[in-house]
């Protein structure tokens, strides 16, 4: 939703990247390019567009840019030695054959056993069973504070959307959430919950998915915009 309360300077800080916007006199719509090479937004709009409404609109688009700037940042793949995020801390994967199969947390690392070959796949269904479990169990508490009940829970990998709820009830998560903050994982399935009971962004939606969440929603939000564009990079390239 446009935003009138916000500045043009504030909507223009909450972007990732400095933007060009260019009002053209033919433009039918609001069209937004990821210049990779001068790394930079473009944004052509109709000539009566204000400023403030084309920043707000571009900044309705964060989901889309984060995924443009995790395409084009270097990957992360999980390889031995690599550091990467589990729920916002640093952890090291680490290697020794004598170790058991299926990792684990210790001192800092992630120790995985077996074939080194597999060490990749393992780190990887290590991370997705552990925001199975994790998100299962945000939904259900706040599902209950709603009086809802989600039709299913599962988690997946969209390329632009962190959570999603289908009006039969189904929410699926990213699971890549797992490698961020609790608070920014939390947040996610406070919105979608939500989301089960009213399927639109209105007033209504906005008081019930600060209730289910508590204080800090907003730092919650802003940490999601910063951290995003990393969290689509980590586990690429293997």
């Amino acid at each position: 939703m446009w935003s009138n309360a916000r500045s043009e300077a504030a909507l223009e800080a909450a972007l990732p990247l400095p933007i060009e916007i260019r009002r053209l006199r033919s433009a039918r719509r609001l069209r937004l390019r990821f210049d990779e090479a001068a790394g930079m937004l473009k944004l052509t709009c109709p000539s009566r567009t204000s400023r403030r409404a084309a920043l707000a609109w571009a900044l309705d688009q964060r989901d889309w840019i984060d995924a443009q700037l995790a395409r084009a940042a270097p990957p992360e793949p999980f390889v031995l030695g690599a550091t990467i995020l589990i729920e916002g801390r640093d952890v090291r994967i680490a290697w020794d054959e004598a170790w058991p199969r299926t990792p684990a947390l210790a001192a800092g690392e992630l120790r995985c056993g077996g074939p080194q070959a597999a060490v990749s796949r393992r780190v990887e269904a290590f991370l997705k069973s552990r925001a199975r479990d994790a998100m299962s169990q945000d939904i259900a508490e706040f599902a209950a504070v709603a009086g809802a009940t989600p039709r299913s829970v599962s988690i997946g990998d969209a390329a632009t959307r962190w959570g999603s709820c289908s009006s039969d009830g189904r929410i699926r998560m990213s699971w890549r959430l797992i490698l961020a903050p609790p608070e920014v994982r939390r947040y996610v399935a406070a919105h979608e919950v939500a989301h089960l009971v009213h399927l639109n962004h209105g007033a209504e939606f906005k008081a019930l998915e600060a209730r289910l969440f508590g204080p800090g929603i907003s730092q919650a939000k802003a940490a999601l915009r910063r951290i995003g564009p990393r969290l689509r990079r980590i586990g690429r390239g293997h």
